[in-house]
């Protein structure tokens, strides 16, 4: 017989295991019952998804979106960085990565601040192409690698013969970079091709293309690159203002006729400094009507024509160009040195030269380093003007080292002569072993002069006598129409 203590002990344990065996099926039935429920909005949510039940393996995700095509987004560095190759060009010198090249322009015209990278170890081939604005501003093209044109004068659209890059319309905007733009104008410089275009189609004017073109466009920055081999002028600023020219380096070969360094037209407020410009067909820097405020320094020129004004007013045209500062230059091997040059034909133009500087100027073995010419004719023959774009205000200093044929050449008009010349510092000698050269030339032009001058002869070259103020006069009534 189990005793009381006993029997009430053996109560309480049972109690106990009855209650943890009831607590243990409700829990494991609530379990069974949640993995259901989830077990079916799985299979819900694929039926959803698919349109019907899906009994092949574990529930899926949606589907990811489909790539695009290759090269239809650019692995961009920044937001504001777009490679030319990310837009599908090839950069292998032969396809036409014309279009990407816009593509690409298109893209970072719309970004403030953004770069247009063109990249090193790569050739882009272009066609002629215009990148227009105005695009937001700070725009940046970064020219590493190169842009080569057309190889062939054939391949040129008739209606591109102006330009090859024409910038239009641009603001706030830089070229700089390591690489080179390559006109690739051998092409155009033999004659037979020229007159090979021009025979299939009478409206081709007489025009070979420019490399870089800028029209209508404010603060403009060149810097760094190199331009070479253009058809014909290397870098135009047309109708600009604002211009900014540094450390950039143009050449082309010896056969390379009428071909510009650079070349302004109706621009103001522009510096070309620190740069090479050995431009053998044409002018080194070339400046033309409508241009003021030009400040041109440091730059070794040559082989070319030197450093031009002009020529102005043809075909009875109004020329206006003031305010030029021309200084710090070294010329080697040129027709020319610094010059001032009108046309004489079609009885001239109209309009002033005004308030011109040229000073310390190296000259090596020039032809003539110092040059006015009211009678620039580009024919054999030319008749005498009645008219003359007047020149005033001209001061040239410090115009020192060697010439090959003659020293000074002062040609003004007889009705509008060249007034208000200094001539101070000018040592000029023959070219070593040169024995045969031309005594200055002097002709209608008034001023002063100021010692050391040699040849001595330029002591007596310009005139100072009463009629002189009158002539002035004269002079001045042409500088209404600018």
């Amino acid at each position: 017989m189990m005793k009381r203590n006993e029997r009430s002990s053996l109560v309480l344990v049972l109690v106990f295991v009855l209650i943890v065996s009831v607590t243990f099926s409700l829990m494991s039935v609530e379990a069974r019952k949640h993995h259901h429920k989830k077990s079916n909005s799985h299979h819900k949510h694929r039926k959803d998804h698919k349109g019907g039940s899906d009994s092949s393996g574990p529930a899926l995700g949606p589907a990811p979106a489909p790539l695009p095509p290759y090269g239809s987004y650019p692995p961009q560095t920044s937001m504001t960085v777009f490679n030319v190759l990310s837009f599908g060009a090839k950069g292998d010198g032969v396809a036409d990565d014309s279009k990407a090249l816009l593509e690409a322009w298109k893209a970072a015209c719309k970004v403030s601040a953004a770069t247009l990278e063109i990249p090193s170890d790569f050739q882009f081939m272009i066609n002629p192409i215009t990148l227009q604005g105005p695009c937001m501003p700070h725009l940046v093209l970064q020219i590493d690698g190169t842009l080569l044109a057309p190889p062939k004068v054939g391949s040129w659209p008739k209606s591109s013969l102006f330009q090859w890059l024409n910038f239009k319309w641009i603001h706030d905007f830089t070229i700089q970079g390591t690489g080179t733009v390559d006109g690739q104008g051998s092409d155009w410089w033999t004659a037979s091709q020229i007159y090979s275009i021009q025979k299939k189609s009478k409206h081709i004017p007489d025009i070979k293309p420019t490399a870089l073109r800028f029209y209508a466009s404010n603060n403009v920055t060149v810097r760094d690159i190199k331009i070479i081999n253009s058809p014909q002028c290397h870098l135009k600023f047309d109708s600009s203002n604002g211009v900014q020219v540094n450390n950039i380096q143009i050449s082309s070969p010896e056969n390379s006729p009428n071909t510009d360094g650079i070349h302004l037209q109706n621009t103001q407020n522009v510096e070309i400094q620190h740069s090479n410009i050995g431009c053998v067909g044409d002018d080194c820097v070339s400046i033309q009507t409508g241009c003021s405020n030009v400040h041109v320094h440091h730059i070794n020129c040559g082989p070319g024509h030197g450093i031009s004004l002009g020529g102005l007013g043809k075909d009875k045209s109004v020329a206006c160009v003031s305010d030029i500062v021309v200084e710090k230059i070294s010329i080697q091997n040129t027709l020319a040195g610094v010059r001032i040059k009108t046309w004489q034909q079609n009885q001239g133009g109209i309009g002033s030269v005004k308030n011109v500087s040229f000073s310390n100027i190296q000259v090596s073995d020039v032809k003539v380093p110092i040059i006015i010419d009211q009678y620039y004719c580009d024919k054999h023959l030319c008749k005498n003007q009645t008219g003359a774009v007047a020149i005033s205000g001209v001061k040239y200093d410090q115009i020192i080292g060697t010439y090959s044929v003659q020293p000074i050449h002062l040609a003004c008009s007889n009705d509008i002569p060249c007034t208000d010349v200094d001539l101070i510092d000018i040592q000029l000698k023959p070219s070593s072993g040169n024995r045969y050269f031309q005594k200055a030339l002097c002709w209608n032009s008034f001023g002063k002069s100021q010692a050391p001058l040699v040849p001595s002869s330029i002591d007596y070259c310009l005139r100072s006598d009463v009629s002189g103020s009158v002539l002035r006069s004269i002079a001045r009534s042409h500088e209404h129409v600018c």
